[in-house]
């Protein structure tokens, strides 16, 4: 029996030097989805996602309903626990910077012992909600156990935070160009699921940060919800032709 469809966020953190790159991580081979493969930061939503409290130290909080609000903490949430990046902003609008936060203190908000809530707190800033920009919305089709209606966002990484990976669910962090993740996933030197693939493709027709945002600002959100078809040359997983992928007609020998 199929588990029930959990609530999930996905970060696309975008930069413009050296160049248009994407801030991808390396899952731990003994973590039970995707492992070992080269993902985008991301992760399940928890109630801690939804706690009231989050309206005082959140920007753009009126600007989202309850579901998007939840998202987006979870979003920035996962980004600081598997890269120990925040996306965060001090009471005078400069965006947080630096290192501050340990690897100690991400790895015990990633186990549920510290609130993220009592982190941001402390470091007295408020998340930004509004720096994320919707740029698409996957639902796992029921071929899997485990389900997921994942959305993805894009948002242009603060200059001056180093990604690290946290040791435990990531065991790397790069920042690599759209169209280099897909040559090595197609050589075999990568491991990437057909949704992180997709998207990749997706993100390798912007040229920068900015363009990838406007972009996806600019595209009507059509969810996708891949159908696996019989085609001629056996099973397929399809894609809606109107979500902004093309048309997909993935084997399900290639779906990993």
């Amino acid at each position: 029996m199929t588990d029930e469809i959990k609530p999930a966020a996905t970060i696309l953190l975008l930069r413009d030097a050296p160049q248009f790159e994407v801030l991808m991580v390396k899952r731990h081979h003994q973590i039970d989805f995707a492992s070992g493969a080269l993902v985008f930061p991301g992760g399940k939503s928890h109630a801690r996602d939804h706690d009231p409290a989050w309206a005082e130290h959140a920007l753009g909080w009126a600007d989202f309903d309850v579901e998007q609000r939840a998202l987006r903490i979870a979003a920035i949430r996962e980004v600081f626990e598997e890269a120990g990046i925040l996306l965060a902003r001090h009471p005078g609008g400069a965006m947080f910077s630096g290192g501050a936060c340990s690897l100690e203190l991400r790895q015990s908000v990633d186990v549920g012992e510290t609130p993220f809530l009592d982190v941001v707190r402390d470091l007295g800033v408020r998340l930004d909600l509004t720096a994320l920009t919707v740029f698409a919305r996957w639902i796992t089709p029921p071929l899997t156990p485990k389900r997921f209606d994942t959305w993805f966002y894009a948002v242009e990484a603060p200059e001056d935070q180093l990604a690290a990976c946290d040791g435990r669910e990531t065991v790397d962090a790069e920042w690599i160009p759209p169209a280099e993740a897909l040559r090595l996933a197609e050589a075999g030197e990568r491991k990437v699921i057909f949704p992180t693939r997709m998207n990749l493709q997706l993100l390798a027709e912007a040229d920068s940060a900015d363009d990838c945002v406007a972009r996806a600002r600019a595209r009507t959100l059509v969810t996708v919800q891949p159908q696996i078809q019989d085609r001629a040359g056996g099973k397929v997983l399809v894609l809606p032709p109107d979500a902004g992928y093309g048309e997909v007609a993935e084997p399900l020998e290639r779906v990993m």
